[in-house]
C-alpha cells in the first residue's frame, strides 16, 4: 500500500482493513470489540452504507459503500452549505482510529500509536468482487484459525445478516445479491480457494 493512498470517494466501494502496528492486538477484552463498533456507528455509520465487517484479535476488515453526498444530505439533520463541510471520507476513518487508540492508550497505559498507517483501502469495482469479498471477510477467523467453525465468532456480520432482528447493515442489499438467505448460507459454506482470493487484500497484509 503506498504512503499516501488514493483517498476514498463518494459514492464508491471498497474493502477497508487494517491491523495492530507491529500486529498488535486491536482488541484485548470483549468489551473492546462492543466499544470499537459503538465508535464505528457515530463516526461512520452515517456516511456509509455497511455490508460486512469481522474483527479479529490484531486485524478487522470492512465491505462498504460511502454514500454520495446527496444521500447523506438527505439523512443528516443540519444540510452542510458545502461539500467541503463534509470534509473527507477518509478523514471519517481517522477519526473513528483516533478515538479508539486514545482510549485503549487510557485505559491499558499505552502510548503511540496503535493501528498500522496508513488504513488499507481495495476498491470495490463489481458484483463478483463484493460477493467473494463478503464470503472472505465472515471465514475469516476460521482461515485464521481462531474458530473451527466461522459461525461462532461473536465479532462479525454474518449471524445480524441471515437473522431476522434490527440492523444496521444493509441486509436487504446484501440478501439481494445472494439471490436468498438460503443462498448466502451455502455459498459460505462452501470451501475458498484461496489463490482465487488473493486479490482481496494487498501483498504485504
Amino acid at each position: 500500500m503506498p504512503k499516501n493512498p488514493i483517498p476514498l470517494k463518494w459514492g464508491h466501494s471498497y474493502h477497508i482493513y487494517n491491523r495492530g502496528v507491529n500486529r498488535e492486538n486491536l482488541f484485548i477484552e470483549e468489551r473492546n470489540y462492543r466499544y470499537f463498533l459503538h465508535l464505528y456507528t457515530k463516526h461512520i455509520t452515517p456516511f456509509v452504507e455497511t455490508y460486512a465487517y469481522c474483527l479479529l484479535w490484531n486485524h478487522f476488515h470492512f465491505s462498504i459503500r460511502v454514500k454520495t453526498v446527496n444521500e447523506i444530505c438527505q439523512t443528516v439533520s443540519v444540510v452542510p452549505d458545502t461539500v467541503a463541510e463534509l470534509g473527507q471520507p477518509s478523514q471519517k476513518f481517522s477519526n473513528l482510529f483516533n478515538a479508539y487508540a486514545k482510549t485503549i492508550n487510557l485505559t491499558y497505559r499505552r502510548t503511540g500509536s496503535l493501528f498500522q498507517r496508513p488504513f488499507q483501502r481495495i476498491e470495490v469495482t463489481s458484483k463478483v468482487y463484493a460477493l467473494n469479498l463478503i464470503t472472505y471477510i465472515h471465514k475469516n477467523p476460521e482461515l485464521h484459525g481462531l474458530v473451527d467453525d466461522f459461525r461462532t465468532w461473536p465479532y462479525s456480520s454474518y449471524n445480524a445478516l441471515i437473522g431476522s432482528a434490527a440492523t444496521r447493515l444493509s441486509r436487504d442489499t446484501i440478501l439481494d445479491w445472494y439471490g436468498n438467505r438460503e443462498s448466502m448460507e451455502q455459498v459460505h459454506q462452501q470451501q475458498i480457494d484461496m489463490e482465487s482470493i488473493k486479490h482481496l487484500v494487498s501483498d504485504d497484509f
